[in-house]
């Protein structure tokens, strides 16, 4: 059984990751703590956790972006395009593994792609957590092991486990009641041990087929209850329903949307509406998937490379992505000289 000077040494080791702290009792009992400053590389004290950065972006005056990826390839791919945070989302990893986007991967699965993302980049990934994989008990689990993994934030829907997809046509969406999740808000943000680790509520009310009055009551709940920002999702091929919250909510707190149906809205619109976040949410594994479904179909027409060689990634671009070079490197300092 851990001794409440280890758990309190653990828990100051999470928030200062560049020092060693040690604890100790003296012959009075009382408890006195030593830092060390561990040696780092040039201008890493100064840059901030992933966590802090995701919580800068949702608090920016200026309208931020992240982008989907599903896996450490894609992860890296989105940091090297420039773009600040990641979106790993729950239908593009869940699609990845060949299954529905109805929680038929485990927590655990998408938490060991979760660790790859994380490892292959150095900017905030947003986790598109669905509904925390169960009630407060599971969400607040989750939150400790994506805090283990250095994952800056997570971003969960209020509707029932198993979720259903919120674009899935004619299908019935069903809700969590307004307190129960209120309530797994709380349970998420007393659990986290960053203070910038950031919880997003995602209301889906309007996918539900809710109206106005449902969205706020919802939204101003969870803000109450610690949520770090709204996402407010709509699938009408329009902004109107994020236009009418946006007004109605009045700048209460940091609002997210993802304009997958309303893609022809002009950016511009969003950050005259007071916008937050924008999420580009599957876009990486649809382009993924075109460009597979036509290089699968031509090589097996042609039984032959010739015509796709030009059209793909090099190898040695695979390689790159990879970062073998870091490799190479790492093999001349610690491989004996032959």
């Amino acid at each position: 059984m851990e001794t409440s000077g280890r758990i309190f040494s653990r828990y100051l080791a999470n928030i200062l990751p560049n020092f060693t702290i040690t604890t100790h009792r003296n012959n009075a009992g009382l408890l006195k703590i030593g830092f060390r400053l561990m040696s780092c590389g040039a201008g890493k004290m100064d840059k901030p956790r992933k966590t802090t950065m995701l919580k800068n972006m949702l608090n920016s005056n200026e309208l931020e972006f992240i982008m989907e990826a599903h896996n450490g390839l894609s992860a890296r791919i989105v940091q090297e395009a420039g773009f600040k945070g990641i979106w790993g989302s729950g239908l593009s990893i869940s699609a990845s593994m060949g299954v529905r986007d109805s929680n038929e991967a485990s927590w655990t699965q998408v938490l060991e792609v979760m660790e790859f993302m994380s490892d292959a980049t150095d900017i905030p990934i947003l986790l598109d957590a669905d509904t925390g994989y169960g009630n407060f008990n599971n969400a607040r689990r989750l939150v400790r092991k994506l805090e283990d993994r250095g994952i800056a934030g997570a971003c969960l829907e209020d509707k029932l486990f198993p979720k259903t997809n919120s674009l899935l046509d004619d299908r019935k969406q069903p809700l969590a009641e307004i307190e129960e999740f209120a309530l797994k808000i709380k349970a998420c943000k007393d659990m986290q041990r960053d203070p910038d680790f950031c919880i997003v509520a995602r209301v889906e009310a309007f996918i539900a087929g809710w109206g106005l009055d449902e969205a706020l009551k919802r939204a101003e709940a969870y803000r109450n209850a610690g949520a770090d920002a709204i996402l407010m999702h709509s699938k009408k091929s329009d902004p109107s329903d994020i236009e009418a919250f946006m007004k109605a909510w009045n700048n209460q707190g940091p609002v997210v949307i993802v304009p997958t149906k309303y893609f022809t809205t002009p950016t511009q619109h969003f950050k005259d509406m007071g916008v937050s976040m924008v999420i580009w949410a599957n876009h990486n594994l649809r382009a993924s998937i075109k460009t597979m479904q036509e290089t699968t179909k031509q090589i097996f027409k042609d039984m032959s490379l010739v015509n796709v060689e030009k059209k793909i990634a090099t190898v040695k671009e695979v390689f790159r992505l990879q970062r073998d070079d870091e490799l190479v490197e790492a093999e001349k300092r610690y491989l004996p000289k032959s």
